[in-house]
């Protein structure tokens, strides 16, 4: 095959071949096709789109660039969960432990933060001690001993996906359904997993801030899902306003903890136990998404779930006593309240704004090379629909950098808009794709 002929075809807008896909997949892995030429393709795909066999055509070439694990050797059917990100958004650290605890097996492989966006193994880490870079052999360990095992994608788990995001990144191509669908997952089936509930996020805190291309990316997911054999349920959920009060590291694994504890952080916990009850029924330990909500709420009730986190966090080499006593965990230099200068209901949040306030404080990064404190971060307390008083508290900010303190401060409080009349709660769940 001719690298240059196949460009052509996708410039003049014609499908590729499963086998054509395969091809520049596997070149550009191996080195044999340039970086110009895979991206004259990634401005071709991007432009003219992708249909639904090439997408997964790229996913199974992606995938089988590496090593796909399985899990045979465990019982259970083994499902995971994947969110597209978005602001405060600390599921996963919830959910993992409360299915385990459940019986059914999670073997998760998440990522780091991303632009305005937390990232789960970033939020582990902070843990102190908490390793997330087990090797395939330990993965397989940890989920056979604790039902859950949570780690960062390793050298064997699609290498394409690596190097074609690294080229997506720098070549204007990132926002493509058909890719980000590849990338993902590529990813979560390597996992060896049978089922997978999907986060889809919406609103202005998300990747896909418009309703119609969160439910385009859903459906290319379950789409592509499905076309592997997968059980798959997709949810497109808000993202207008941060999930639960604490945006950071720590901050998110210490609102995890509590809700872990039984505290009901509403919003937050309303989300999780959808999305872990919906893991409990395709792990075939519940008959409807109401009867896995149950037995989600079950799991937290009993404490269950929490000694889960604790098992899963002493497996993974992370010190549980920072869990059991989350007091001892060290202080930001400086913190600072902000209060309000307006007055009314809530109408809008700048859900971006927000979690870029967090990345100023250091809870993300900027640069690539940027380390991240994991003490830093924003407890912000109002939802849209709150009434809000002159001298009310908004946030508290956490950070070691006192010069980013006032603006942050002024960040935030351009984030919000206020109105006079009443202002409806946002729905959480806005639609559930089976």
């Amino acid at each position: 095959m001719n690298p240059v002929e196949i460009i052509r075809k996708k410039r003049d807008k014609k499908a590729l071949t499963k086998e054509e896909i395969q091809f520049l997949v596997d070149g550009y892995t191996k080195k044999e096709i340039p970086d110009y030429q895979f991206s004259a393709f990634l401005m071709a795909g991007f432009l003219n789109g992708l249909n639904t066999e090439e997408t997964s055509a790229l996913t199974h070439a992606m995938l089988y660039s590496g090593k796909v694990l399985n899990l045979s050797s465990i019982p259970g059917i083994k499902v995971d969960k994947h969110s597209t990100g978005g602001v405060g958004d600390k599921t996963s650290l919830i959910l993992a432990p409360i299915v385990a605890a459940a019986g059914v097996p999670v073997p998760m492989i998440s990522g780091r933060g991303l632009g305005h966006t937390g990232g789960t193994l970033d939020k582990l880490e902070a843990i102190p001690g908490f390793r997330t870079d087990l090797n395939l052999q330990q993965y397989e360990e940890v989920l056979k001993k604790h039902n859950a095992v949570l780690i960062g994608q390793t050298a064997e788990i699609a290498p394409a996906d690596k190097l074609i995001y690294a080229l997506r990144d720098v070549t204007a191509t990132v926002e493509s359904i058909p890719f980000i669908t590849a990338s993902i997952m590529s990813k979560k089936l390597a996992e060896g997993i049978d089922a997978l509930v999907l986060d889809v996020k919406t609103g202005s805190g998300a990747f896909m801030r418009k309703y119609e291309d969160s439910l385009a990316l859903a459906q290319s997911l379950m789409n592509t899902a499905k076309s592997f054999g997968k059980k798959v349920i997709a949810m497109i959920t808000d993202m207008n306003q941060p999930l639960g009060n604490y945006i950071g590291n720590w901050l998110e694994v210490y609102e995890s903890i509590l809700c872990l504890q039984g505290e009901n952080v509403k919003d937050l916990m309303e989300v999780t136990h959808a999305l872990s009850g919906a893991m409990i029924m395709l792990g075939g330990k519940a008959s409807s998404l109401e009867e896995g909500i149950e037995i989600s709420k079950q799991m937290v009730k009993s404490g269950k779930a929490f000694d889960k986190f604790l098992d899963i966090t002493k497996e993974q080499f992370g010190d549980p006593d920072y869990l059991k006593h989350p007091d001892k965990y060290p202080k930001p230099k400086f913190s600072e309240k902000i209060y309000s200068n307006s007055e009314g209901y809530i109408n809008t949040m700048d859900n971006y704004e927000i979690g870029m306030a967090s990345l100023e404080l250091g809870a993300g990064r900027m640069k690539k090379e940027d380390i991240i404190d994991p003490k830093a971060g924003i407890i912000f307390y109002p939802k849209i629909g709150s009434f809000i008083k002159k001298g009310d508290l908004i946030a508290e900010l956490f950070t070691d950098k006192d010069d980013k303190i006032e603006p942050v401060k002024n960040r935030i409080l351009n984030s919000i808009t206020f109105s006079n009349q009443p202002v409806e709660p946002v729905k959480l769940i806005h639609q559930i794709l089976e």
